[in-house]
Parts: C-alpha cells; sequence; structure tokens
C-alpha cells in the first residue's frame, strides 16, 4: 500500500520532521495541529482556548480539505489540552465542526505543548 505525503496551504507548513498528514488506503492521518496562523507561520496573538481551537480546527480542516476529504469524513481525533478547566469552552467550539455523529475521541491533559500552546489536536479520517 503506497502512501501520499498531503502538503496544502489551507494550513500551517510544517516546523518539524512531520508532514501535514499522510493518506495511506482509504485513511487520512492528520498531524497534531496547534494554533497556528497558515498566512504568517505564527502563532495568533489570542490565547483565549475557544480562539485557539477554533484556529487549530480550521488548520484540521484546511488540512483535509488538501487530503480530498471532509470534517464530516473524520472518525477520529485526539486533543491534548493544557488546563482542563477548560474543556467546555473548548468542546463548545469543537461541537460547532462536528455538529452531527462527531468522531471517536480522546481528550487528555498534559503538562506543556509545543510554543507553549494550549491545544493540540490530530485525527483520523476515512476516504470514500
Amino acid at each position: 500500500m503506497a502512501k501520499h505525503v498531503v502538503r496544502t496551504l489551507l494550513a500551517p507548513a510544517v516546523i518539524g520532521a512531520y508532514s501535514q498528514a499522510i493518506i495511506s488506503g482509504n485513511f487520512v492521518f492528520v498531524s497534531g495541529q496547534i494554533p497556528l496562523d497558515p498566512s504568517t507561520g505564527s502563532l495568533i496573538e489570542d490565547k483565549d482556548i475557544k480562539a485557539q481551537t477554533r484556529r487549530v480546527l480550521l488548520n484540521v480542516q484546511g488540512i483535509l480539505t488538501g487530503a480530498g476529504v471532509t470534517m464530516a469524513q473524520v472518525v477520529r481525533t485526539t486533543v491534548f489540552i493544557k488546563d482542563m478547566t477548560q474543556f467546555a469552552d473548548f468542546n463548545s467550539v469543537y461541537a460547532e465542526f462536528f455538529p452531527s455523529d462527531p468522531p471517536a475521541r480522546s481528550t487528555v491533559e498534559v503538562a506543556r505543548l509545543p510554543r507553549d500552546v494550549g491545544i493540540e489536536i490530530d485525527c483520523i479520517a476515512m476516504r470514500d
């Protein structure tokens, strides 16, 4: 089974030794995204968890678009959050991106994330 590297300008360029996403068979594996602005490559200025979550999910959505799939085809997400007391605020934005039949999800609180952001999300989607 071949793998195809996804590269898109709809999400931030990679900042390390990884790909934005990999397509293998019917699966799209999206690398963890943090709240980077794709147009500048810099962190968004707003440190609010809602703003960070929205930017992260827009980045995920951009990568999925580059892979030819939509958020509706996401089957699994992993969420790394720095402060679980912000879960309700995170979850309210997350629900906007998955309004029906949301994917399976794990959410874990972590001590630290790249660039000291509040959230990172990766996902797996299915292609038709």
